[in-house]
């Protein structure tokens, strides 16, 4: 999945790698920078100049969004050239009250670069133009430029002119990047006329605007890297096996995956914004993106190894370029320092959801409908709510309503406006769509509205001592008497099992075939003769994980869901469904990125730049997950799957409360001694979180394991090879 969402974004990128693969050989990419490149005129041509413009001055009149997406797309073929200075220069002007300017940029007949740092003043004259000295460096593109956008500081303010380049000393610097100049700019008492003054930019606007045209193309930058290390890691034979087997390269791959879609969330989210919330957004993906292409590039070439090392290879180009990317728009602790003063400030991203128009009368239905329930209290509500479907409205009738991604979102905004609780299903959620998906119609009738309503309480009998993620290499057995089943074993880590009514539970019937086979799903009575329960106490001195021992536990016929012996497909079900409930929040930790802020507030003394910079990275990675979460809720509402964005979603959604508890320990210094415990102040409440928050990234399928599952179905690295072969 690319920078864009809809089918015309998707359509866009594949039309600008097309266009890019055919007319952008690779020995350019190793034949200097001087000039203007063969191909520009064919990038006027396709309209991949003036995206972001408006028609009246060539372009085609879309949003940054377009242009970041044909960004991305370049980039990810090493596009040499003014293509990215100039686009920047454009939208520059675009934002400025002076768009005059414009018209000779979406034609191709005028190249541009923006310096983003500089030192250069300017003196007023009698009517309205500045005399502008000084000097800006580095300048990206600027030995390549026909046009020069500069920030120049005035006694009345800074203010931003554009400039013909022959009126300035233009000096290329020997680049680090070998595909595009970078240069310094020198102007002595340049005279810039009224009109060349752009009013009405500010820094922050440039920067904002650099931000994002710069973090797509880091974005394109890594998924070139991941996806050229990926085919690599594929058919690269060492020991006997291809190295994408080895989890080292595998998890490599796969934290590679996740960087770029983080980067990807970050910037495309930042298109979206505006005022206070675009500073901030802007501000996250300035510090993930660059960071990104920078990192997929180094783990590029450790996975191509010797031959990523030689000239000839073309990964050092996108280390290149990457490394020269982050310098050119600034260290990620500067941006970082942005993003936890604005935050502290109280500015935020709410990721809302534009929904079509037709959505408001089904909206208006599910309001008046929320309306009535709202009169209703206690038990009485939790009922009518399973009773109406609105639970998990996903699910089909009766059990839900065989609501449609967008019936479900107006759902969740309505009950959260009127304040309505779901019921609290804890497991229960996870059991009920494998009870709807395989049970009987006697199952179904007996246990879900109960168990939606939040009636009845379950556990989960899948892990065992010696088998642990590994749920297939289960020992506990089922033996098939008369009416029913015996079960005899031992299961573990089962939280709530010390309070549940029901568990479900996976045991061995048969040893026969392959590991998978032979396993079926049962319910079990947690209060039948047999089932003992043990409390395990946790790091943090609390019960919520129990030991529960079966011996000869006798089970009816009627209490097996599914058929004999298939009930590892039933157990899937699940174990899919738990996933996505842990990911969608902070496990019941309060170890949130608003709780963080909150203890900052209460420090009562600033932050160093360290430690701005270490909640910076928190934040960011919170906001990733949202913006994430939101291309999920997009992507299904558009019909399509989600992809590799929910898959990421679900593996650094289990790490982030860790990150933030552990933020806030460090934050707390010396305080820190105190006991875990929540009734002692800060120190007490993070300390219990810290030590909480450690189970989230193993139960619910270890980080190990989802990192396995990215690199494998998403990247199509080979799986792990059974024991023995």
């Amino acid at each position: 999945m690319a920078i864009g969402l809809s089918e015309e974004h998707e359509a866009l990128h594949e039309s600008v790698s097309g266009w890019a693969d055919r007319n952008i050989p690779a020995e350019l990419l190793r034949s200097g920078s001087d000039g203007r490149p063969a191909f520009w005129q064919g990038l006027a041509e396709q309209g991949l100049l003036g995206l972001h413009l408006p028609e009246w001055a060539g372009g085609s009149g879309y949003g940054l969004l377009e242009t970041a997406v044909a960004v991305e797309a370049l980039a990810e073929r090493m596009t040499p050239g003014p293509y990215v200075p100039t686009v920047l220069a454009s939208a520059v002007i675009n934002a400025s009250k002076r768009p005059e300017h414009l018209e000779s940029f979406a034609d191709g007949s005028l190249t541009a670069a923006v310096a983003l740092t500089g030192t250069l003043t300017g003196t007023l004259t009698e009517d309205g133009g500045l005399i502008v000295s000084g000097t800006a460096e580095p300048v990206l593109g600027a030995s390549l430029a026909d046009a020069l956008v500069l920030p120049v500081a005035t006694a009345e303010g800074e203010e931003w002119v554009i400039i013909d380049a022959s009126s300035a000393t233009v000096t290329e610097i020997k680049s680090l990047d070998l595909t595009r100049p970078v240069a310094k700019v020198e102007l002595s008492e340049v005279l810039v006329p009224d009109l060349g003054i752009l009013g009405g930019v500010q820094s922050t606007d440039v920067r904002n605007l650099a931000a994002i045209l710069l973090g797509a193309e880091a974005a394109g930058l890594a998924s070139w890297c991941v996806t050229a290390a990926a085919d690599y890691a594929k058919v690269r034979v060492q020991f006997g096996r291809p190295i994408g087997q080895f989890q080292g390269i595998k998890h490599k791959l796969s934290r590679m995956l996740v960087a770029l879609e983080q980067a990807r969330a970050t910037v495309w989210d930042a298109t979206r914004a505006d005022g206070k919330e675009l500073d901030y957004a802007a501000a996250i993906a300035a510090v993930m993106a660059p960071d990104a292409a920078v990192q997929c590039a180094k783990d590029a070439i450790q996975t191509f190894g010797g031959i990523g090392y030689t000239y000839e290879h073309d990964v050092h180009l996108y280390y290149r370029r990457a490394l020269t990317l982050r310098a050119v728009l600034g260290s990620s602790a500067e941006w970082a320092a942005t993003v936890t003063a604005l935050a502290l400030q109280g500015v935020t991203r709410e990721m809302e959801i534009d929904l079509p128009e037709d959505a408001e009368e089904l909206r208006e239905s599910i309001r008046a409908e929320v309306a009535a329930l709202k009169e209703l209290e206690g038990k009485e509500q939790k009922r009518a709510l399973a009773a109406g479907g609105l639970v998990m409205p996903h699910l089909p009738k009766p059990w839900g309503r065989g609501a449609k991604p967008l019936e479900q979102v107006l759902i969740a905004q309505e009950l959260k406006a009127a304040r309505v609780k779901l019921p609290a299903m804890i497991i229960g959620a996870w059991v009920v769509p494998s009870i709807v998906s395989y049970g009987t119609p006697e199952q179904q009738e007996r246990f879900l509205l109960k168990t939606l309503s939040g009636g009845m309480i379950w556990c989960q009998l899948f892990s065992e001592p010696g088998a642990g993620s590994d749920l297939a290499s289960l020992q506990m057995k089922a033996e098939q008497v008369e009416g029913g089943w015996k079960l005899n074993g031992q299961k573990v880590w089962t939280s709530v099992a010390h309070v549940a009514e029901w568990g479900i539970c996976i045991a061995r019937n048969s040893s026969e075939g392959s590991k998978h086979e032979g396993i079926t799903y049962f319910l079990v009575d947690m209060k039948a003769p047999g089932v003992t329960v043990r409390p395990l106490t946790e790091m943090t001195g609390e019960n919520l994980f129990n030991e529960v021992f079966l011996d000869d536990v006798f089970v009816p016929d009627d209490l097996v869901v599914g058929e004999v012996g298939q009930g590892w497909k039933v157990a899937r079900n699940t174990l899919s469904n738990e996933r996505v409930s842990l990911s969608s929040g902070s496990g019941g930790t309060g170890a949130s990125v608003p709780d963080l802020l909150g203890l900052v507030g209460r420090l009562g003394r600033e932050l160093s730049p360290v430690e701005a910079y270490q909640v910076a990275q928190v934040i960011c990675e919170g906001h990733s997950i949202n913006a994430l979460s939101l291309r999920v809720t997009l992507k299904q509402l558009a019909g399509g799957e989600p992809g590799a964005d929910a898959s990421v979603r679900k593996l650094l959604s289990t790490a982030h409360a860790q990150h933030v508890s552990e933020s806030a320990v460090d934050l707390l210094g010396s305080a820190a001694v105190v006991a875990a415990d929540m009734t002692l102040g800060d120190a007490g409440y993070w300390n219990r979180a810290v030590l909480a928050t450690r189970a989230m990234t193993i139960y619910g399928g270890t980080t190990e394991v989802q990192l396995n599952i990215i690199g494998e179905r998403m990247l199509g690295l080979p799986r792990d090879p059974e024991p023995g072969k």
